[in-house]
């Protein structure tokens, strides 16, 4: 790896399919950035290609945004943040480079719309900590 670049893994079993993914964060001044996301995913026998790609692709942006940026405060019980405007989401310039492999299988056909979302925290997570040390107890990261 580059210098100040560092890998977290993560694998998860979700809705049938199997999904890892390795990420490669930088984290200076402990702000994270996410550079690339390889993913692998066994959902059984795929019908359509590009649509597994293009699930996986949104679930990993989707779950980058709630751990890299998006947050809800409370304030006398009332959640402070209305619209877009005060809830953060990750951006598009802001998506690292995704790269998903579809692993053949001759089983049947599984979910691919949720497995992208729950292993992005925790290999992001696990880079985090090869960077720093230091796990990570609290979210959004870069808050």
């Amino acid at each position: 790896m580059p210098a100040g670049v560092f890998r977290g893994l993560a694998l998860v079993e979700s809705f049938g399919s199997i999904a890892a993914e390795v990420v490669e964060i930088s984290a200076p001044k402990d702000a994270v950035k996410v550079h690339r996301v390889v993913c692998a995913i066994d959902s059984g026998i795929v019908i359509n290609p590009d649509n597994v790609r293009a699930q996986m692709e949104g679930g990993i942006g989707f779950g980058l945004s709630a751990i890299l940026k998006s947050k809800i405060t409370l304030d006398k019980g009332r959640v402070v943040e209305g619209n877009y405007d005060t809830y953060d989401v990750l951006r598009i310039s802001e998506m690292p480079r995704v790269e998903v492999h579809i692993v053949p299988s001759a089983e049947a056909p599984a979910g691919v719309g949720e497995p992208g979302v729950p292993p992005i925290g925790p290999a992001v997570a696990n880079a985090y900590f090869a960077a720093t040390g230091r796990r990570v107890r609290a979210l959004p990261f870069n808050a």
